[in-house]
């Protein structure tokens, strides 16, 4: 099954999570299919580059991570 969640990137002491595609088993650091936006706690920005391919993915199964699923709701984003 496929989910939809962060990935931790960049620095120690500079958090920021990419939203991504990947394999419930495999470790969402490394081992994505894609990357399908990005979120950064510092500043509260949260991107998703295209909705429409994030609404093909779930129409298929996926499904997002309850933090991802979270924020897709604080940031009004709607699937």
């Amino acid at each position: 099954m496929l989910k939809i969640r962060l990935a931790r990137a960049w620095k120690r002491n500079l958090p920021f999570f990419r939203v991504v595609l990947t394999d419930h088993t495999k470790p969402a650091k490394s081992w994505y299919k894609e990357i399908l936006g990005f979120y950064n706690p510092i500043s509260k920005e949260f991107k998703i580059k295209d909705v429409e391919k994030v609404k093909k993915y779930i129409s298929t199964w996926t499904q997002f991570s309850p933090r991802v699923e979270k924020l897709m709701k604080d940031n009004n984003i709607a699937l």
